[in-house]
């Protein structure tokens, strides 16, 4: 592997999955029980990577105390992006640490080793500018679009949103050091620097920039339904698994069906049926007779008894109390100004919110952090940070 190094971009927000990010930013949510980004760097590390960069911004400290400053071994440097300022800004931020080709992916994007293997394996360093992991996507309009001329890359679009555009642009690219340069020379696009656009520089410059085409796994989570269907579709690679710490207690008549992750020092009371497609975090507790189902309970949760939970995701230290009902999807979410219909989420319940005994939530629910709801309340729509909703 002529590769070595390796820079993570995970200082963002993630704006489109507020409230869950409220209080972390979205490469630390959860997916089947860790972070999104320890699926990053579980990936590189598979790859082969000794040297890992980060780059952190909001919420840099949840990162920080968490990781430490290893992986596995492999030393993790942070780099601090002040100001959201654009893909090309954060790699900026990692340019003391690289003297030589470099990767780079997203900390809140999954893939497969084998994809950063195949990147690596196609740059020529030395000969390329870039090289650029593409993915076939019928999803490609709505994140980056790639053009190819047999392996060279003649266009890339970020989010066109239409257009006959078919490979999508994984967020994996091989760089030589000479990168900087020409972002640091890009124009800025609403005051932000576009790695993107400093790639089609390049290209228009005439340097060589190629696309290797991968099959492999590629999954961003971009709104909160997404931690749904990407745990769901990571679970089904084992549609049979049950994953139970062994710190954990699981009652002799709970029903336990697979797939299913359990964390430490969780509490699953007798009578409970969890799953399939469920994970439940550390230290929280799924009262008797509570049916948890393709749903996601963050850790310090707390499900009351004879609660029922389809389609949900909690953040963390939430707490539903005995009898709430939240049936599931499809339902109409509000995110920001736009409205996304028929989506599979029952509700999202974000950290420190609370649902009283009772109360029944139509699917697409978003209860804000810290909210309370009173008991027997028919719950609907968005429920504001700190609200107190009564009958």
């Amino acid at each position: 592997m002529s590769l070595s190094s390796a820079v993570v971009l995970a200082a963002g927000e993630g704006m489109r999955l507020r409230p869950l990010t409220k209080y972390r930013p979205k490469p630390m949510l959860p997916v089947m029980n860790v972070p999104l980004l320890e699926h990053v760097f579980e990936s590189l590390v598979t790859a082969g990577f000794s040297e890992i960069s980060v780059v952190v911004g909001y919420q840099r400290d949840r990162v920080q105390e968490y990781f430490g400053f290893e992986y596995d071994g492999v030393p993790l440097t942070y780099h601090i992006q002040e100001q959201q300022l654009g893909s090309g800004h954060a790699v900026l931020q990692a340019k003391s640490e690289i003297d030589g080709s470099f990767l780079v992916v997203n900390g809140d994007q999954l893939v497969a080793p084998d994809t950063m293997d195949a990147v690596v394996s196609a740059h020529n360093a030395g000969d390329q500018f870039a090289t650029l992991g593409v993915v076939e996507s019928e999803v490609a309009p709505q994140y980056g679009a790639v053009t190819l001329d047999g392996d060279s890359v003649v266009e890339l679009v970020e989010k066109p949103g239409e257009g006959h555009y078919h490979l999508l642009n994984a967020g994996v690219y091989a760089f030589e050091p000479d990168v900087f340069e020409v972002i640091a020379a890009t124009p800025t696009e609403n005051g932000e620097y576009s790695l993107p656009n400093a790639i089609t520089t390049a290209i228009s410059d005439g340097r060589d920039v190629r696309g290797i085409r991968t099959s492999d796994f590629w999954r961003d989570a971009t709104y909160p339904w997404d931690l749904l269907s990407l745990t769901a579709e990571m679970m089904g690679q084992n549609d049979d698994a049950i994953h139970i710490d062994p710190t954990a207690v699981v009652a002799d008549d709970a029903i336990v069906r697979g797939p299913v992750v359990i964390g430490p020092d969780t509490v699953v009371s007798p009578g409970a049926v969890l799953g399939p497609y469920t994970t439940v975090g550390r230290n929280s507790t799924v009262g008797c007779n509570a049916v948890v189902e393709h749903s996601i309970v963050d850790e310090d949760s707390h499900v009351g008894a004879n609660a029922t939970l389809i389609d949900c995701v909690t953040g963390r230290a939430s707490t539903i109390q005995a009898g709430v009902t939240i049936e599931g999807g499809p339902g109409d979410v509000r995110i920001g100004d736009h409205i996304h219909e028929g989506v599979g989420l029952g509700a999202v319940v974000a950290d420190r919110a609370e649902l009283g005994g009772g109360v029944a939530v139509e699917p697409g629910t978003i209860v804000g952090p810290e909210a309370t709801v009173a008991t027997g309340v028919a719950l609907r729509g968005v429920i504001d940070e700190g609200a107190e909703v009564v009958r």
